[in-house]
């Protein structure tokens, strides 16, 4: 095992050496072993102490620090020009079996230098939730954070009341997000910035190492990257709960999974985190705050952009004009493909709005609507499609216009159902499941989230087991948490 410090060997203002204390007797809840084969760690050894040692506090085996990283954030608009890893630290990068350079983090391991006021440590709740949804993400094709581990530590935490402490080890592309860039803008750190830039350029974006302006060519870059992902998020009912931009991820990758959550019942406006009172990241508000984000990413980047202020701000507002099409335009395939569309056509708009427009008056499934749908293409038998709906006049001359619509292509039934079927999931991780399955773990049973998690990892089977059930009246998850 090869464990680099790419990050940890930038100057001391990037991050904090840390020592952290072992935990009492952590154990493993969940292992991801083909991540693990792919990270070339070896399953047998993350089972023993010393792997345990490793997954749950960091310490590596060549003895070298884990650190915590610093950046800053406007955290529901508001910003703070210090954050960091408070609960967490980057153990190191590893580079899997394809040459992928991957950051090895870990959530719940401990106080850091940035911990303020709060313990360091996750309950295992909100651990376990965020293994659940970063996997199922990866099933959906999503780019995402992913779970390596789920652990224990054999300790309590004290939130609302005593609960099992946790920690998740965790893997992504880099940890390094929109806030850190602002952390040294923030300080007027020149220095800091283009360092940063340089390293994120070499680490994410090598394509870019010769571009005559190298700060201007990343914020394109992870402007086209979110646009994209945001429209995914939107795809599959997905709301992220905190789009703040300490957790937008500069590798364009979903990441920091605390009260997040997928729709039910459509509706544009929906909000689960307790925290969000005023609906700013709601599932509707999601591309507008993701522009918003990149906003405050050209606005930490415009000193390396150019020395004229006023040409650096012009060139990054046209460089920011762009995320509405790359939106719009991978929102609107994206919705082709689950319509079992294969071509443009100039109706397709309306056509998507209407039935939007109909899903969130009747409160119609969001996942469960578009997977019938699947059956109508194939079969023509319509009956479990318009169960979603209260209206069904209005809902059967939808489908009329549908048909109509998919009578101008020359595809067949067979086809067009095999696009829908990977385009519309059966499965998702719903609330409802989730909590069932943290409630049973919470008393020493995880038998419901290894079945779970099995069920999400094969999102677009076909399969009779009930959790792609929606819940019922008395099954709602109103508001979902952080954990901190």
């Amino acid at each position: 095992m090869q464990i680099s410090r790419h990050y940890a060997s930038l100057p001391e203002r990037f991050s904090s050496a840390l020592a952290p204390r072992p935990f009492r007797n952590p154990q493993l809840v969940a292992l991801n072993e083909p991540l693990a084969t792919r990270l070339g760690l070896d399953s047998h050894w993350l089972h023993q102490k010393e792997g345990l040692a490793f997954l749950s506090q960091g310490q590596r085996p060549d003895g070298a620090s884990p650190v915590a990283m610093a950046y800053a954030g406007h955290q529901f608009g508001h910003f703070v020009p210090s954050l960091g890893d408070g609960r967490a630290m980057l153990v190191g990068e590893l580079t899997d079996k394809q040459g992928k350079v991957w950051d090895l983090h870990l959530k719940g391991s401990g106080p850091t230098p940035f911990s303020r006021r709060g313990d360091g440590h996750a309950a295992l709740g909100p651990v376990l939730r965020e293994y659940l949804v970063s996997e199922a993400m990866a099933a959906l094709g999503i780019p995402t954070t992913r779970a390596l581990a789920a652990l224990t530590t054999g300790e309590n935490v004290i939130r609302e009341t005593l609960m099992p402490g946790g920690v998740i080890a965790r893997v992504a592309s880099t940890h390094v997000r929109v806030g850190t860039f602002q952390f040294f803008a923030a300080r007027q750190d020149r220095e800091g910035l283009t360092l940063l830039v340089d390293h994120v350029i070499e680490r994410l974006y090598p394509e870019l190492a010769d571009s005559p302006n190298r700060a201007l060519a990343l914020l394109n870059a992870v402007i086209d990257r979110q646009a994209r992902l945001i429209a995914q998020w939107m795809l599959v009912g997905f709301i992220h709960g905190v789009m703040n931009t300490d957790n937008m991820s500069i590798a364009g990758e979903t990441i920091d999974f605390g009260p997040c959550a997928f729709l039910d019942g459509y509706d544009p406006g929906k909000v689960f985190s307790f925290i969000d009172q005023n609906g700013r990241y709601a599932y509707g508000q999601q591309p507008d705050m993701a522009l918003w984000n990149l906003g405050r990413l050209a606005e930490a980047l415009l000193p390396c952009i150019d020395a004229d202020t006023d040409h650096a701000v012009s060139l990054a507002t046209d460089t920011l004009s762009r995320f509405d099409s790359i939106f719009g335009e991978a929102y609107l395939s994206g919705w082709r493909r689950k319509l079992g569309l294969f071509s443009e056509g100039r109706t397709d708009t309306t056509l998507i709005s209407r039935l939007l427009t109909m899903m969130h008056r009747d409160e119609a499934d969001f996942t469960l609507t578009f997977r019938h749908l699947n059956t109508v293409a194939r079969t023509d038998d319509a009956t479990a499609f318009l169960t979603q709906f209260k209206d069904r006049e209005a809902a059967t001359a939808w489908l009329q216009s549908w048909k109509e619509r998919l009578d101008t292509e020359d595809q067949t039934a067979d086809a067009r159902f095999a696009l829908m079927q990977v385009s519309n999931p059966r499965i998702i991780p719903r609330n409802h499941r989730i909590e069932a399955a943290i409630k049973a773990a919470l008393t020493g049973d995880y038998t419901l989230f290894h079945q779970l998690a099995a069920a999400l990892a094969r999102p677009f089977e076909d399969a009779d087991d009930g959790l792609d059930l929606p819940p019922t009246s008395n099954e709602h998850v109103r508001n979902t948490f952080c954990g901190t």
